[in-house]
């Protein structure tokens, strides 16, 4: 998920009483949730680079506990070092908790959407995703505004007037509450997905495997990617009607294997991209300097050959040697970037 929803989760955590257990807790909360995306520093040295590490070691069990004991510690140190406040003081163990809550709302978060976690690493590097949820989802968005922005402006109203300030806990379990059910709906609306693309055959195959992807603003309508034997197609499909026919947008026939395809994906773009591929869909241009092999996830496609989401593309000599390779996603960078 996107930061801001992952900040706003930890922030709602907090509000639900965590808050006002120990000193801290929200600051900690924030932090926690938002640790695991430290990875964004391997992109510094290159984007491919960055699709190798990103939602790797930090977003694993093994990860997110280490980082929820670093910033716990962190948060110890200076908050002994912190001015006294009245009437709520330091817990080492409703910290720690916290600490384990915000790293721990960040892979469950992460997990929900088509991206994928790896949290077995180090031990098992497979992907895992639940596919139910879009990366950045809007309707999510309104429910945290709506829990934890109306208390707000309740309380700067109630300032103003002399009131009782209302308490912050009832939004803060309304937003959690709502996404709990957001994420029911969604599993529902996606199995049914599912099983529209397992009841068809495409021009006369059998589904080698497919997915339901979640599309942004409407639950009951979803992106299906199916496997043949000799292609890749891409659905809308309506998830309230069982018996409707997916919505064809795009056919991408599989490639033969040959020399450059070969010779691209044994290089180490090649083999990180492949690594994080749910579908993979390769061309090859050749013109009279080499080849320009593309190879894109159709897991992003938006339902034509021009947009094919994640895509690697590796220039190769007429020796089969690596020219040049660029990683982006939607459409090509500009000179000069990778």
């Amino acid at each position: 998920m996107d930061n801001l929803t992952h900040t706003l989760t930890g922030i709602a955590i907090s509000q639900t009483g965590l808050n006002r257990k120990t000193r801290f807790a929200t600051l900690t909360l924030i932090l926690a949730a938002n640790a695991p995306d430290i990875d964004v520093l391997t992109r510094f040295q290159s984007s491919i680079t960055y699709l190798k590490y990103h939602r790797g070691i930090t977003h694993s069990f093994l990860g997110i506990i280490a980082l929820a004991f670093l910033i716990w510690g962190l948060m110890l140190w200076w908050g002994k070092r912190a001015r006294p406040k009245p009437g709520l003081s330091l817990n080492s163990r409703w910290l720690l908790l916290a600490a384990l809550l915000g790293t721990g709302s960040h892979l469950l978060l992460d997990f929900t959407n088509a991206y994928g976690v790896r949290p077995f690493l180090p031990f098992g590097g497979g992907w895992y995703a639940w596919d139910i949820m879009p990366i950045i989802d809007p309707l999510l968005l309104v429910v945290f505004l709506l829990g934890l922005g109306v208390p707000w402006l309740l309380r700067v109203v109630s300032e103003e007037v002399g009131a009782r300030k209302p308490r912050w806990a009832p939004g803060a379990v309304f937003c959690l509450g709502a996404m709990i059910l957001l994420w029911g709906i969604r599993d529902f609306a996606h199995r049914r997905a599912l099983s529209i693309l397992d009841s068809h055959t495409y021009s006369g195959e059998n589904p080698v495997r497919f997915s339901a992807l979640p599309q942004t603003l409407n639950p009951f309508t979803w992106t299906g990617v199916v496997e043949t034997e000799s292609s890749f197609q891409v659905f809308r499909v309506n998830s309230l009607d069982a018996n409707s026919e997916p919505e064809e947008l795009s056919t991408f026939e599989k490639p033969q294997m040959s020399p450059p395809l070969r010779a691209a994906m044994e290089t180490r773009p090649g083999k990180i991209f492949l690594n994080f591929a749910r579908f993979p869909w390769a061309q090859v241009d050749e013109d009279d300097q080499g080849f320009l092999v593309s190879i894109s996830d159709l897991r992003f496609a938006r339902g034509s050959p021009q947009s094919r989401g994640f895509t690697l593309e590796i220039d190769l000599d007429n020796s089969l040697l690596t020219r040049s390779e660029v990683f982006y996603f939607g459409s090509p960078p500009g000179p000069g970037k990778d």
